[in-house]
């Protein structure tokens, strides 16, 4: 839960006689308190703080509130019978007049009724004076409820526009894994000057955007609009159903590990983007620009030689929450690397069972088996590596899957895009310069920010160090940057940083930036065509 405490104050605790009551802070987020014998009900108060603008936490100003409730309510631990965490809890929300209450929560009018401490605290509340929009896709309930942080009114044509597309996503889902048995689901879209990030719940999400993913110009942030909420929707199936083994019961006082990230993060987000290709709401010229900023990425590390993709998902607590400026050199994001890794397996399932059935039929397979709401023992990778090599196809892959999640190696993208008929290639320009830097600007200040694998100023300059001048010429974008080392590849450049607040000089030299293939073209073969076809 991400120490929640750190934005509670004025704690004050009272019995049903209004008595103050002591109590002591233990552990990272947790409250004693001494109850008198003859005690029969207490209160807690207090403040709670709600400035963060993420999906994770809550935030309200004069135009809305969005409510977390893990970050919003103390649930007792001990001291009562346990079993009445499994009973109704009844939350009553007061807002002003003019704003409407969306939640998965049932009820209405401000008081709602959870059915237990999960759905509790997994049911968030957006409180705002914009309309819930509502619509019915193969007669489940979909809401939206959407806020912008600026006050910006977004045009009526742009969320209609958004609805078709939803509608084409959500109806590519359920030809998947079949209509839900859930009837309700809400989606809070928030969008914002540049914060993003998204968050599922049961029956539904957060998603934040910049707000000019709706706006006339910007069809590639409304094409990363659609890829989240496509990512979002589809862990009502992939982890709030099928879930690791370790997060059953979950305990929320501690950090829980599982070394299957790759597959819940990782997998939804290859599965994610296929279902949006699959539906219409993105074309094959949406997707190939897409892959090509992923490739961009995983070539520009080098972690898949130092850490294997079960130890990023182990240490996703340590490693992906709270990254440091190398991070890049010596560490793989289990998001990135697993889509990757499931594209290159979906390849070799299609390719071994002559076109039979694809890793997304594994995941509806093993979601049939162990997701059900009944069945609460979840999943651990015998599982998957079980239905795996049973199925046509994938008798001898099992050994194939060990080594590409347990092992320190990069996947094996142009054998999957062989398989697919597809090309790969470098982008076809001349040679240029780079310094393999990254930079952020921080108050007018370019600093820098960490190192792409193979750097050649990764001996001289330092994290937060900032740029002044390049051979002379005062720094004030990234973009000068680039554009100078492009033009002096094999030379060399003297920068002149701040360093803790002291002037230094250091000499660069300027490599030739690497040409990796990040560039698909063809339009594939007959696996491919299966494997972007629409399965309604």
């Amino acid at each position: 839960m991400r120490e929640p405490l750190q934005y509670v104050d004025s704690i004050e605790v009272k019995d049903h006689q209004k008595t103050s009551l002591h109590w002591n802070r233990i552990d990272v987020d947790g409250l004693e308190i001494q109850i008198p014998k003859d005690c029969k009900e207490i209160s807690i108060q207090y403040r709670v703080l709600c400035f963060e603008m993420t999906v994770r936490s809550n935030h309200m100003d004069e135009s809305h509130l969005h409510l977390m409730p893990p970050f919003t309510w103390w649930l007792p631990e001990s001291g009562i019978d346990v079993q009445r965490m499994d009973e109704i809890h009844t939350v009553k929300l007061y807002v002003p007049k003019d704003w409407s209450i969306s939640t998965q929560i049932p009820g209405k009018n401000g008081e709602y009724f959870a059915d237990g401490r999960d759905e509790l605290l997994d049911g968030i509340m957006e409180a705002n004076p914009n309309r819930e929009l509502s619509w019915i896709v193969n007669g489940c309930n979909h809401r939206m409820k959407w806020w912008d942080a600026g006050g910006f009114k977004i045009e009526e044509d742009r969320l209609n526009l958004l609805i078709e597309d939803l509608t084409k996503i959500i109806e590519e889902h359920h030809a998947l894994f079949g209509i839900p048995e859930w009837k309700d689901y809400l989606a809070v879209f928030h969008f914002t000057e540049n914060n993003r990030g998204g968050l599922e719940h049961l029956r539904s999400q957060t998603s934040m955007m910049p707000r000019k993913c709706l706006q006339q110009g910007y069809e590639d942030d409304y094409n990363q609009l659609l890829s989240l909420f496509s990512h979002e929707y589809l862990h009502q199936w992939n982890v709030k159903r099928l879930k690791p083994k370790e997060f059953i019961p979950y305990d929320l006082q501690k950090e829980v590990h599982t070394d299957l990230l790759w597959w819940f993060e990782g997998g939804t987000s290859w599965l994610g983007d296929m279902i949006c290709l699959r539906s219409g709401a993105w074309d094959f010229e949406v997707w190939c620009k897409d892959w090509k900023k992923k490739l961009e990425r995983h070539f520009s590390g080098n972690g898949m030689h130092k850490e294997s993709l079960c130890a990023s998902s182990h240490d996703a607590w340590i490693h992906l929450y709270r990254p440091n400026p190398y991070a890049r050199e010596s560490r793989i994001s289990y998001y990135l690397e697993g889509e990757l890794v499931f594209f290159c397996l979906d390849a070799e399932l299609r390719y071994r069972s002559k076109g039979l059935h694809g890793v997304d039929d594994l995941m509806v397979e093993l979601y049939k088996e162990h997701g059900t709401i009944g069945n609460r023992d979840g999943i651990d990778y015998k599982d998957i590596r079980i239905k795996l090599t049973s199925m046509k196809g994938g008798r001898l892959l099992g050994k194939w899957l060990d080594r590409a999640v347990r092992e320190q190696i990069p996947p094996d993208i142009s054998r999957a895009m062989t398989l697919f008929g597809l090309k790969i290639h470098a982008n076809e320009e001349k040679k240029v310069g780079w310094f393999g830097l990254r930079t952020t600007k921080k108050e007018g200040r370019i600093m820098v920010s960490s190192f792409e694998d193979g750097s050649p100023a990764r001996a001289e300059l330092m994290p937060q160090d900032e740029i002044i001048a390049v051979d002379g010429s005062r720094i004030l974008e990234t973009k000068q940057l680039q554009a100078y080392a492009k033009n002096h590849i094999g030379g060399k450049a003297n920068f002149i940083i701040s360093r803790q607040g002291v002037i230094q000089s250091k000499t660069v030299e300027i490599l030739e930036k690497p040409q990796n293939p990040t560039v698909v073209s063809n339009d594939g073969n007959k696996l491919w065509k299966r494997a972007i076809a629409s399965k309604i």
